[in-house]
């Protein structure tokens, strides 16, 4: 079948309204893997393959080779996506008309995509339980909010760069009069529980809108989410396909990325740093090789990137700019926002060029600041030699973004091919592939 991964990428998304779900469907795709916990003694075995979960939003898998092994090799992508986090107290009523969700901005999203779509709710529940506290996913799944937007006659300028108000343009309709009290019950049924035992939960709205290939031989992919649940997707499914190595291949997928990263759960916490040395100590290495190891080890950090506009071509480089369909996005920065260097560049183009996958390079404009990934934020913790990639897509931030079909399939054999090669380092700076 034509797109076969884009497909399959398409109904990954539908299964991941949020981070917790994006997780969980992960952690359901990972068979033949063990699961660990952290509050549990390791018992790792060579040969074997597990993964661990942080806050159920953040996840790390990995495989281990028969014997003893000198490097990682990793792949890092995150979970999150901008969205509208529902708060606390989550009703608010109009005139004893109308129920809004109340609701706050979480990450950068492009306000006025989520304008006049059918929306849902979902995220998790913390339920009463005869221990005492569980967690439940819950979503509505079906069309349950929308934001409206004001007509022209009434708001003129809202062609001309009308700046949006987060505390009043963006609350979500919940209801009619009639639907006043109903929120907070809606979501204990979906939790399986009655009202008086939801003691907690993290909600959002998402996109109802499912994804579809487009195009005269279906060459474009849009979807929400597809920042980063891309990258997520096509790292699974490569360190799934991998073949048997003489590393140990590494998948992560953190959460809150897009708030910053400074969470339990993030790319800037210990989470990736508790799991690489408490894999080696499983195994009975000595403290000093969690060092040794590190130092012979690689990273692809996967998180998309912008492609050149059709409307808009001036925004980009003139000459580090990227396309749909046409590769995996090297991505380059001079303040290390992306922490590619001529190293790192050289050891997966070699790579990349071995396995026959297409790469270009992305840089900002000059005068255009860009955003910041999951690569130098882990690399203050765990500190090895990193690369930053993407895909090129467009309105990123968007509620609903669009990529190239074909990149699916050219990120999940760059990142088989990466995992799969033996990456030595001989001395500071030479390597052996």
């Amino acid at each position: 079948m034509q797109h076969e991964n884009a497909r399959k990428l398409i109904e990954f998304v539908k299964k991941s309204p949020t981070a917790f779900h994006a997780v969980d469907t992960i952690c359901r795709e990972l068979a033949g893997f063990t699961p660990l916990g952290e509050q549990e003694n390791w018992h790792l075995l060579p040969g074997g393959k597990y993964y661990v979960t942080r806050n159920r939003s953040s996840v790390i898998a990995f495989t281990l080779p028969e014997n003893a092994f000198t490097a990682f090799q990793l792949v890092a992508s995150h979970s999150d996506s901008p969205t509208f986090k529902i708060k606390e107290n989550a009703e608010v009523t109009v005139r004893n008309k109308y129920v809004q969700l109340n609701t706050e901005r979480y990450g950068g999203m492009i306000m006025a995509s989520w304008f006049d779509r059918p929306l849902s709710v979902a995220g998790r529940a913390l339920v009463r339980t005869e221990k005492g506290v569980g967690t439940v996913l819950v979503n509505l799944e079906r069309d349950t909010a929308l934001i409206p937007n004001v007509a022209i006659h009434m708001n003129r300028e809202v062609n001309n760069g009308f700046k949006y108000n987060a505390a009043v343009d963006t609350f979500p309709l919940w209801g009619d009069a009639q639907a006043q009290h109903t929120f907070r019950a809606q979501i204990a049924q979906a939790a399986g529980v009655e009202e008086k035992d939801l003691l907690g939960a993290d909600l959002y709205l998402y996109n109802r809108m499912e994804g579809r290939l487009w195009g005269p031989r279906e060459e474009f992919v849009s979807a929400p989410r597809l920042d980063d649940l891309e990258c997520a997707f096509s790292a699974v499914e490569a360190l799934k396909a991998a073949g048997p190595c003489r590393h140990a291949n590494v998948c992560c997928v953190f959460d809150n990325e897009e708030v910053g990263s400074t969470t339990k759960q993030g790319a800037d916490a210990t989470f990736l740093a508790d799991v690489l040395r408490r894999i080696l100590l499983s195994l009975g290495r000595r403290e000093e090789e969690y060092y040794t190891v590190l130092a012979n080890s690689f990273m692809l950090s996967a998180d998309n990137a912008h492609a050149v506009h059709p409307n808009h071509p001036e925004y980009a480089d003139p000459v580090n700019c990227t396309y749909m369909n046409e590769g995996i996005v090297i991505k380059f920065n001079a303040n290390q926002k992306y922490t590619t260097d001529g190293v790192s560049e050289a050891v997966f183009h070699l790579i990349c060029k071995k396995a026959g996958v297409p790469v270009q390079h992305y840089a900002n404009r000059s005068d255009m600041a860009g955003g910041s990934t999951l690569g130098n934020i882990s690399g203050s913790h765990v500190s090895i030699n990193t690369l930053d990639i993407g895909l090129a897509q467009l309105a990123m931030h968007s509620c609903y973004e669009t990529a190239g079909a074909d990149d699916v399939d050219f990120m999940i054999t760059g990142m088989k091919a990466f995992y799969e090669t033996e990456i030595d380092a001989l001395t500071d700076g030479d390597y052996r592939l």
